[in-house]
């Protein structure tokens, strides 16, 4: 390497050296620790005892673990899927020439912006089985509403109706999609006579597929980390019959109210496992049906 071009590279390792250092202290550093713990017995206060493998052995007949994975997949199953169809729904609404539109963005985008803690308490509220706007607005119609926290049968569609309220960050992104779409792809479609449906599903689609299958990714990572609003609501012990104990929660009480670190870690090793699992997954499912305008044949 000449001179000239080794002074280059130094003066770049300097300039880049601060974020280096904290990627080493705040990434790797901790990335690293929990994998060390996820084998020993260690409660913080103490030195880590090494266990070898049995931390993933007691996972195997944990009951209460697997409900809390039970639960986590069940909601991500349904919210989703839910809040993906939304979101493209009301990004497909909000692209037509209405009148007010930008407000009605607006109104949309708000609740995404909203505190995962103060939207907890708000539903709170709403969710009441006696005194919730929502019940009161079932009684309108003459249904008599649910006791949406108190009733395990309840509690994970209560969370999953919570969760559509904030969708309009995915909408936000697909609409900003939906606007990149060339026009001249619906006026060579309009003059062939197709139809909305057509253009829809041979058109937009496609050209959106991108940032649908980013949403996709994005929204399956949250589910499976979904942690502060069943926190808030229903505590540790994940409500009635612990039908609202998800995983992330069920492992935030192992490391700070049981001080089982080492177990903790094992758990989040294990859910870092299941999320790429399923992003792998997701990707091949999905890779046939997206289209990137820019990529060579």
């Amino acid at each position: 390497m000449r001179t000239a071009a080794k002074l280059r590279l130094r003066n770049g390792l300097l300039f880049i050296s601060p974020w280096l250092l904290g990627f080493a202290l705040f990434v790797v550093y901790p990335v690293g620790a929990t994998f060390y713990y996820s084998f020993c017995d260690y409660d913080v206060l103490s030195h880590p005892v090494w266990l070898g493998l049995q931390n993933y052995r007691d996972m195997l007949t944990d009951t209460v673990l697997w409900q809390a994975l039970g639960n986590t997949l069940l909601y991500a199953a349904v919210s989703l899927p839910l809040g993906l169809a939304l979101s493209l729904g009301l990004a497909l609404l909000l692209n037509q020439p209405i009148v007010l539109r930008p407000l009605f963005r607006t109104i949309f985008f708000l609740p995404s912006l909203v505190p995962a803690v103060a939207l907890a308490m708000l539903w709170l509220w709403m969710f009441n089985g006696q005194f919730g706007l929502l019940n009161i607005a079932l009684e309108t119609f003459g249904i008599k509403g649910p006791i949406w926290l108190g009733d395990p049968a309840w509690t994970k569609p209560a969370l999953v109706i919570m969760s559509l309220w904030g969708v309009g960050g995915g909408m936000i992104i697909t609409l900003a999609a939906l606007q990149e779409v060339p026009r001249e792809l619906y006026e060579s479609a309009e003059i062939d006579g197709a139809r909305a449906r057509h253009k829809l599903w041979h058109i937009t689609l496609p050209m959106i597929s991108p940032v649908l299958y980013f949403n996709l990714i994005m929204g399956l990572i949250g589910v499976m980390q979904i942690f502060a609003q069943p926190y808030i609501m229903f505590g540790g012990n994940g409500g009635p019959s612990r039908s609202a104990l998800f995983y992330a929660v069920y492992l935030y009480e192992n490391a700070f109210t049981y001080n089982d670190m080492g177990y903790a870690c094992a758990m989040a090793w294990i859910l870092f496992l299941i999320i790429l699992g399923l992003t792998l997954i997701a990707t091949r499912a999905t890779r046939r049906h997206i289209y990137y305008a820019g990529k060579a044949k």
